[in-house]
Formats: structure tokens, sequence, C-alpha cells
């Protein structure tokens, strides 16, 4: 850090940076490497003559450009300048980034339909944004005219929709559409019955639900480094995701107070803000305390039971959850295996130990009992036993 020179507007906050790099946990030479970048920002802002209130999303973005035309190859990227202007924006120097109001009548609509999704239907933000991104074509057409909508309109919507969507996400493109068309009658926008007119999507299940091979999860397993931090994680995921079933969003949502370890349960919270409590298995509970005693960083910024190893020690995303897995999969030579999988593990082993389909659904907490069933077809074996056998000389 000491060789690090500051010149400029930003001298003053360098040591206050630097000692908040060493509370997210970046090594010496990743704060190093991020000193040297608001170092650069600092001598360009003085040459351009830009005080520390003048630094906006916009300013940054106009020193990135300079500092890929100056020919350098590192920290060229508006994510090199988070954690400066985290940290900038924390201690009350820079203004926080403006609020970009929606740019048309359409967005503006689709950000009170995604608020309804959150606040009254139970929605996570994430699962809103989505439902919105599907229908804002729709909703880009037929803003100006939301009254004039007819049955006709939605239909022809989801033709074209169907022709170049796959039938999984067609069937989530209708069932955002529908969601929509009930907004906007209850905001009286348009009439009434017209989710009614949106057509239902053919989709074949692609078969059976495909757990692992008992040799293929001793293999992910083995993957893992438990000398390591992240081995201890990956480790920890991999069987918590296999014996209890949880889908990665709920794995990377799981906090130090979700875990009632004098009673050996977990609580989840899944989908629609549903929370639930689930048995604890030893094997997976064990994992976790070691991952937890011996990986954990203790300098973690939240807390989230599974934290990224690398600075900024926050709580890995769905997404992270996924990664873990996947990197696990082809360590172990497995090739594409991601973390749903392991919910299918837990469901067909489930299956195997005599259980029933009532208790596989309450263990993976599906709301209707189709779902569920999607399971009968997973023993090929036991449904042979049930079939009539073909009429002898026919």
């Amino acid at each position: 850090m000491g060789s690090v020179q500051f010149r400029g507007p930003l001298e003053p906050h360098r040591d206050g940076f630097a000692a908040e790099l060493a509370r997210l946990g970046f090594t010496q030479l990743s704060a190093d490497g991020q000193l040297r970048v608001a170092a650069h920002l600092s001598r360009w802002m003085e040459a351009a003559g830009v005080g520390v209130p003048g630094l906006t999303d916009q300013v940054a973005g106009a020193f990135l450009a300079a500092r890929r035309a100056s020919g350098r190859t590192a920290y060229l990227t508006q994510k090199s300048l988070v954690p400066l202007l985290d940290y900038l924006r924390r201690i009350g120097v820079v203004p926080p980034p403006a609020e970009v109001p929606p740019a048309t009548a359409a967005e503006e609509l689709l950000a009170r339909f995604a608020g309804w999704l959150t606040g009254e239907r139970g929605l996570t933000a994430e699962v809103a944004r989505g439902y919105a991104d599907s229908v804002r074509g729709f909703a880009a057409a037929r803003t100006g005219q939301l009254a004039r909508t007819c049955a006709g309109d939605v239909t022809a919507f989801m033709v074209e929709e169907s022709r170049r969507l796959a039938p999984k996400t067609a069937q989530r493109t209708a069932s955002a559409l529908r969601s929509l068309l009930r907004f906007w009658h209850l905001e009286g926008l348009a009439g009434g019955g017209l989710d009614q007119a949106v057509p239902r999507v053919a989709y074949r299940s692609p078969g059976l639900h495909r757990g692992l091979e008992p040799g293929q999860a001793g293999a992910l397993l083995a993957s893992c480094d438990r000398q390591s931090a992240a081995g201890r994680r990956d480790y920890a995921i991999l069987v918590l995701l296999a014996r209890v079933g949880l889908r990665a969003g709920e794995a990377a949502a799981l906090t130090l107070d979700d875990i009632d370890w004098r009673n050996g349960e977990v609580a989840v919270r899944g989908k629609g803000n549903r929370r639930d409590k689930l048995p604890l298995p030893c094997d997976a509970g064990q994992a976790i305390a070691e991952w937890l005693r011996d990986g954990r960083p203790p300098g973690a910024l939240d807390r989230c039971v599974f934290i990224r190893v690398k600075a900024p020690h926050r709580g890995l995303t769905g997404t992270g959850i996924t990664q873990a897995v996947a990197a696990a999969a082809r360590r172990a030579g497995l090739g594409v295996i991601y973390a749903h999988r392991l919910r299918h593990s837990a469901a067909t082993a489930i299956l195997a130990q005599g259980g029933s389909l009532e208790e596989i659904g309450q263990v993976l907490r599906h709301r209707r009992p189709s779902t569920t069933a999607l399971y009968t077809k997973v023993d090929v074996e036991a449904l042979r036993a049930l079939a009539r056998p073909w009429p002898a000389g026919a």
C-alpha cells in the first residue's frame, strides 16, 4: 500500500479506502491493484478539473474510456470501480447514482406491474423482473390503447411468441401475460376476463427426473479439496443440496439464523416467500459445521451461510451455488451437472427407500401434487411390475 502514491482530489480518502478494502477481505495484492486504479482516477480527475462530488457514473465511464484508450489492460470496466464508488458513497462524499425514470409509458406500466407482483403476489424481485421482461413486447404494443385490447390481441401475441420460444419459456411467458392482464384489469386499464384468452402452451415433459448415480454422487464429493476453504464450502453445498433437496436460490438465501442446531432443523425460504422447517441430516449438518468453523471468512459482510471465499466476502447468489456444483462436476469428469440435478437426487433417494410421493412433495415443498407426480416415472423397474401382460398369442 505504501508504494501507491496519490495526487489529486481523492488523496484525502486514500487511507480510508485502504481500510475499507481490508474490511472487505481483499488480499494485499488485490488491494494494491484497487488503490492503483483509484490513484489513476484521482490524477485524471485533477487534470479534468473534476472534484469528488462530481464523480458520477458518467464521469467514471469517461475515465474508463480514457484508461482503455491509453493502452492499459486491467481494470477497464465499471465493475473495477465498484469498491471505490461504494466506499465514497457510503461516507457521503459522492452522490448516490441517479434514479433513471422509465423511458416510456410502457416501461412505467411494467415497473408498476413488477411492484404489484412483489407487493401483492409475494414474488421475489428477481422473478417479478423476469415476468416483466417476458411481456415487454406486448405492453409496448398495447400502451395507449389498453382499453381496446381484445382476446384476439392476446392470442396473436402468444402465437407469435410460441414460434420463437422453447415450450417451457413460452409457458412462462403465458403465465406472465395472464398476470399482466389481471393487473391491468385491477387497475381499470383493460377489460376483465382477458387472462382467460391466453392459450395454454403444450409441453411434453422431457422424461425421467434423473438423479445422480451413487458413483456420481461420490465422485462429486471427492472432487472437493476439504483442506481448503473453498473445498469445505463446496462440499457442504453439495451434501446439503443432495440430502435436503434445496433449490440453488434457497441454499444461497440460508443465513446463520436459519439453522437450529439444537433441534437439527433448517428454515428454508422458498418460492412465494414460503418459509418451511426441514430436518437437517447429520452428514449435511457436519459438513456445514466444518465449513463454518474452518472455512467461512471471519470478516464476512453478511450472515449468509455460504460466502464468497474471495473478497468481497458476501453471500453467494443462486448462480454462485449452481456454478459451484458445475465446477465440481467438471473436476469429477461427469460433464454438465447443475444444482437442480441434486434436488432430483434427494427425491429419488426418498423414493428408493420406500418413501411416498406425499413425503417427496413435503420435502421438496411442491405446491401441487401434479408436480410431485412426475417422480412416478423414475423407477422404471417398479413400474414394469404394474404393467398388464401382453395377451398370449396376440
